[in-house]
């Protein structure tokens, strides 16, 4: 049996696919729009652990299921949080596994962002190495309009993508920016109507899985080891200011205020 004929492990919130020497990892809570529970929270770190060291594939491809890549997290999810802060530290530690696995893995990985990517949604499309998006598709990482420190990933890898000025523009409003506009100024690579979307993912990943394994994969290793440095660094002080918010009036009345679809009143 060859390696690519290999069960692949099943997860409750995630697929697992193969297609020849591609692996196909879609987010799998399509009613939900890929929001980001507590399940689903968990089993990533596995998911990428395992594409890291599955000899089946040489390139990755992350999607999601269903009208949105990753609405970011489940507001019942973050409720269950801001009433009990302690929850919130397992799930600062798997952040970290989240971001830290993804940036781990050595081959290719792209992502079909085939809608939404919010807060920790659009971290983890970010953190892939090419992105391809629906031009109807939104990003961002609104994370202080929750009332919380944008400390899982986005204060890390923004300002590599579009430099810290617009970086600071966006993570300090949570301001969501349309796809074209996204692929204009470089924070995605690519923005394209929905139906040629499928066409121009795949044209990307073959062109990849027939070129020289090797060098790609030890290319990518090359490039993210500044990025690897950068998010080590700033990881655990991400995590524990976000870990602060987590514990402040503001964002129990962000929620609040998402719940009643009104602006919030932050008080400072």
């Amino acid at each position: 049996m060859s390696s690519s004929d290999t069960a692949l492990p099943t997860f409750k919130t995630v697929l697992l696919e193969r297609r020849g020497r591609l692996l196909v990892i879609t987010f799998n809570r399509p009613d939900q729009m890929n929001a980001i529970n507590l399940e689903l929270h968990d089993e990533l770190p596995d998911v990428f652990f395992f594409a890291q060291g599955d000899t089946g594939s040489d390139v990755v491809l992350l999607t999601g299921a269903g009208r949105a890549f990753s609405a970011g997290g489940d507001l019942d999810h973050i409720q269950r949080n801001a009433d009990n802060p302690r929850l919130f530290d397992h799930e600062a530690r798997q952040a970290k596994r989240v971001i830290s696995t993804l940036l781990d893995i050595e081959k290719p990985v792209i992502c079909r962002m085939n809608g939404h990517a919010v807060g920790l949604g659009a971290s983890i499309a970010l953190m892939c190495d090419i992105i391809f998006a629906s031009d109807k598709a939104k990003i961002g990482d609104p994370h202080v309009g929750l009332g919380l420190v944008a400390g899982d990933g986005g204060a890390v890898i923004w300002a590599q993508r579009i430099g810290l000025a617009r970086a600071k523009e966006y993570l300090l409003t949570g301001d969501l920016l349309g796809a074209t506009k996204a692929a204009e100024i470089g924070l995605i690579n690519h923005a394209l109507p929905l139906e040629e979307l499928d066409a121009a993912v795949d044209a990307f990943c073959d062109k990849l899985l027939s070129g020289a394994t090797d060098a790609i994969r030890w290319t990518k290793v090359l490039t993210n080891m500044e990025l690897k440095r950068i998010a080590h660094a700033m990881m655990d002080a991400g995590i524990a200011y976000e870990s602060l918010s987590v514990r402040t009036p503001d964002h129990h009345e962000g929620i609040a205020a998402l719940r009643e679809k009104r602006a919030p009143k932050f008080g400072g």
